[in-house]
């Protein structure tokens, strides 16, 4: 793992070792190149060279044509672009645009065409609607990308075999048995040498295969062909460059006008799109690598699109391809260390210098061989993570009639047919809306699942007239949008039926929702006759963390004449076992000072002694937990609005019930099926997980885990205590026992978290202050008290930045500590002798949402240092 680390300011030796060197004399060079540039831009140059000819070959564009893009792409885009890491060149997304340009208007008109293309480009830059662009759905960029992937696929499937691809799909596709049956044997054996080599190599195990993988894969893959098919002697064609001073540059273009003005557009929409996407995927791998995006900092997507229009200018007045932001070498580029532009640039000077001097090794690359190659591109580009991501979004539709269009029709036609078809979904679920009626036990409940509009609202009135004068109605509104005519329908109706005697209560997504003024806040009738259980918020399930305010109005609060007798009881009412009492912070066990901690998203763990323990947690939740207290630990209680008192009145217990039941019907019937399985199998998790029993982590929420995926033990403060030292609480060491000898768990995670109140609580204690529960139980982290406290020892930290104050040292600190304590149960010591176990310290900053991982041992620093784990989602 990388870490570049903060460090103590009391400490300048440390410092001294983190900061950059003193600027070199003014007589020596002021630009200078890091080796990191230099070895970054070899990998990608190596990757570059045989794709660039085969994108070229793909396109039926000159040879040539694709090392210009390749060196133009590398030296405009890299010194003009807004996005210093990532590589430009030819594209495979847009191979068919190309090839369908070059064989309708001619190989000189295709690079007029990217000229214009490249001077739109500079427009839309100068104008600063790049970020604009990416508002188009990425279902449809990703079914235009997947499109133009089958297309080159199909069509360099027929070089593969030995034959010559035709200008359509349909042509292919209907051509392709007749190739078959008469496979070229020599083509068919280098093409599929090609394949297993640029599939197997990124696979070799071990520490060999691990100094073999720094050589791109495309490159062992086409020289071990053409390598292979010398010694071989086989007679195929191959790689023609004819000499520079013959190659076609761009001329005046030749066509009708809408035409070409058609296919600058569609170049200029391929080109910037892809580019702009790009862009943004590097940012997420250098977010990876906090060292590097300090330095980096995010793209400009502005300048970036004035940089490729620039290089699709220049490559196209010197006879290349269009110029775009490629995945593939940006991550290379990102993934080899490079640290600043001047690895691009570099990797561009690279591609002149072997598009000069190595024309002589070029030549001996078999056609076929980057043909492979180029299908592979395109087969990665038809990408299952995008086919899913857009599945589980419901934009399939859109995703499939972007892709065929592209297929049969061509990008620009694909591109047109995927946004109507976007809008048409939009609009669908916008007017689509479902409303139903029952009555249960004498209560009427009109349920509107989707956007109310003035579509829907005969539908409305005429559920709403189904609940008979004087009847308790429940009206519960499940959607974000209602216009003015059916505010106007609902609130007449809720008039007209409370004025016959009945009542109506409204539940929505959100808090304060009123629908007319006759009866106040929701469900609160003028009369006061409402209560406090009508007037707080209905939460969804598992909707409760995201955005919640839920507050009980201050007009309820204060018709409550035992309020504050309520929130002073509010510590004593708390599930949580073992939480503090007063420790100035608000949250479960405390978040003094950490912003973003009022959110109610504890779940209700089973409570044993000081920790709790529970082997099935869902990640769907359980609509919305009790508010008495039991995420609510007593820290801080009289700050909250809401304490569970045992007072009918107040919305405790009935909060609690109307969460599970929106367990049972919304939640139950999709889990009821992986529970059944776990209740007939049992519990057989993979990880235990100790953690604190602050409200605010939901362990299976920041793990992305399910029913029976973890073994959760939490206390305050996530502490383990030592063997022996447990006076009577053995309750952790039988959840590790339990876990380690009988679950055979197969890694342990010990997680502390910011704003910690149990260290907050450490950190301020009395030495002669009176020993209750609370401290009794935080005498365990003591030695974490110590350790931080300890100068001769490294001090634990985060990898980018230095600690915000002690509490989050300690923090840190308590979770390197208890790892250590781990270390001396005797389960755990024998599975660690045997191998059978790994442990894992973990970090999660509430405010920030971010988890970081201590670094393994043996890893470069030997210190403790919590990495960064980051997001890259970068497409091939």
């Amino acid at each position: 793992m990388s870490a570049f680390v903060p460090t103590r300011t009391d400490e300048p030796s440390r410092e001294k070792r983190l900061h950059e060197p003193h600027s070199p004399p003014p007589t020596r060079p002021r630009h200078r190149i890091a080796g990191a540039d230099v070895s970054a831009s070899i990998a990608v140059f190596l990757i570059a060279l045989p794709l660039s000819l085969g994108i070229a070959l793909a396109t039926g564009a000159p040879l040539q044509a694709g090392l210009v893009a390749a060196a133009v792409g590398g030296i405009v885009v890299g010194y003009l672009g807004g996005t210093p890491l990532q590589v430009s060149g030819p594209a495979a997304g847009l191979t068919v645009v190309t090839a369908e340009l070059i064989q309708r208007y001619g190989w000189r008109t295709t690079c007029a065409i990217t000229v214009l293309a490249g001077l739109a480009q500079l427009g839309l830059g100068f104008v600063r609607v790049a970020r604009s662009a990416l508002a188009v759905s990425p279902a449809i960029v990703h079914g235009m990308l997947a499109g133009i992937g089958v297309t080159i696929a199909v069509a360099q499937l027929h070089i593969v075999l030995g034959g010559i691809p035709h200008s359509s799909v349909l042509d292919n596709m209907r051509e392709l048995p007749a190739q078959l049956a008469g496979v070229h044997a020599a083509a068919l054996s280098v093409s599929a040498l090609t394949l297993a080599l640029l599939l197997a190599w990124p696979r070799i195990p071990g520490r060999m295969g691990g100094l073999l993988r720094k050589v791109p894969a495309p490159l062992v893959a086409v020289a071990g062909a053409s390598t292979a098919a010398s010694f071989a002697g086989l007679s195929l064609p191959k790689v023609d460059l004819p000499s520079w001073s013959s190659h076609a540059l761009a001329g005046l273009p030749e066509g009708p006008v809408l035409g070409l003005v058609a296919a600058v557009l569609t170049i200029t929409l391929v080109c910037s799109v892809q580019s702009l996407l790009g862009a943004v995927a590097v940012d997420k791998l250098v977010a990876t690598r906090p060292e590097l995006s300090a330095r980096v900092g995010r793209s400009d997507l502005d300048r970036e699109l004035l940089g490729q229009g620039a290089a699709n200018v220049v490559s196209g007045v010197l006879g290349g391809l269009p110029v775009a932001g490629v995945a593939v070498r940006s991550s290379a580029n990102v993934q080899a260390g490079a640290v600043s532009r001047n690895s691009t640039m570099l990797h561009g000077v690279l591609v002149v210098v072997a598009a000069l001097l190595m024309v002589p090794i070029l030549e001996l690359i078999p056609l076929a061989s980057l043909a492979a190659l180029v299908m592979a591109v395109g087969i990665q580009m038809v990408s299952l993570h995008h086919i899913r991501t857009v599945t589980r979004h419901r934009e399939v539709l859109v995703y499939a009639t972007t892709t065929l269009g592209v297929v049969f029709f061509g990008v620009l036609e694909g591109v047109t047919l995927g946004i109507a078809m976007a809008v048409a979904v939009a609009m669908h679920r916008l007017t689509r809306t479902r409303i139903t009626h029952d009555e249960k036990e004498g209560v009427h409940h009109v349920h509107v699942r989707g956007q109310l509009t003035f579509l829907a609202v005969p539908r409305l009135s005429r559920a709403l007239h189904l609940v008979p004068q004087g009847a308790r109605a429940v009206v519960e509104l499940d959607g974000s949008f209602m216009d003015h005519a059916a505010y106007e329908s609902l609130q007449d109706w809720q008039n007209t039926h409370t004025a016959h005697g009945g009542s109506v209560e409204l539940i929505g997504r959100r808090s304060g929702v009123r629908i007319g003024e006759p009866t106040g806040p929701v469900g609160l009738h003028l009369d006061g006759t409402g209560t406090a259980e009508s007037a707080d918020c209905r939460c969804h399930p598992w909707t409760a963390w995201r955005n919640h305010q839920c507050e009980i109005p201050e007009s309820v609060t204060s018709r409550d004449g035992q309020a504050g007798e309520a929130q002073a009881a509010g510590a004593d009412d708390s599930d949580e076992a073992g939480a503090p009492g007063k420790t100035g912070a608000s949250g479960n066990t405390g978040a003094a000072g950490d912003t973003g901690a009022s959110d109610d998203t504890g779940e209700l763990d089973t409570v044993g002694g000081a920790g709790t323990s529970d082997g099935t947690e869902s990640p769907t939740g359980s609509g919305r937990p009790d508010e008495s207290g039991a995420d609510r630990a007593g820290v801080g209680s009289e700050t909250r609005g809401v304490s569970g008192g045992t007072d009918g009145s107040r919305p405790s217990g009935r909060q609690l019930a109307r969460g599970i039941s929106a367990f049972q019907r919304n939640t139950a019937p999709l889990v009821r099926g992986e529970l059944a399985r776990l209740a007939r199998e049992g519990q057989q998790p993979s990880q235990l997980f100790l953690t604190c029993a602050d409200s605010r982590l939901v362990t299976s929420m920041i793990t992305s885990s399910g029913p029976g995926d973890l073994f959760v033990v939490r206390n305050v403060g996530n502490l383990v205590p030592l063997p022996g030292q447990e006076s009577g609480d053995d309750s952790v060491a039988a959840a590790i026992e339990y876990a380690v000898d009988v679950l055979e768990v197969r890694s342990v995670t010990v997680c502390g978290h910011s704003g910690c109140g149990a260290m907050q609580t450490l950190l301020n204690s009395e030495p002669d202050g009176p020993q209750t529960p609370l401290r009794r139980w935080l005498r365990h982290g003591l030695p974490s008290l110590e350790r931080m406290s300890d100068e001769d020892r490294p001090w634990a930290r985060l990898a980018g930045r230095a600690p915000a104050d002690a509490v989050e040292q300690l923090c840190l600190t308590n979770v390197v500590q208890q790892l250590e304590h781990l270390r001396a149960h005797e389960s755990v010591a024998r599975a660690l002798r045997e191998g059978a176990l790994e442990l894992h310290g973990m970090y999660f900053h509430v405010g920030e949402a971010q988890a970081y991982l201590l670094a393994e041992e043996g890893e470069e620093s030997t210190d403790d240092v919590f990495d960064h784990v980051g997001v890259a989602d970068l497409s091939a």
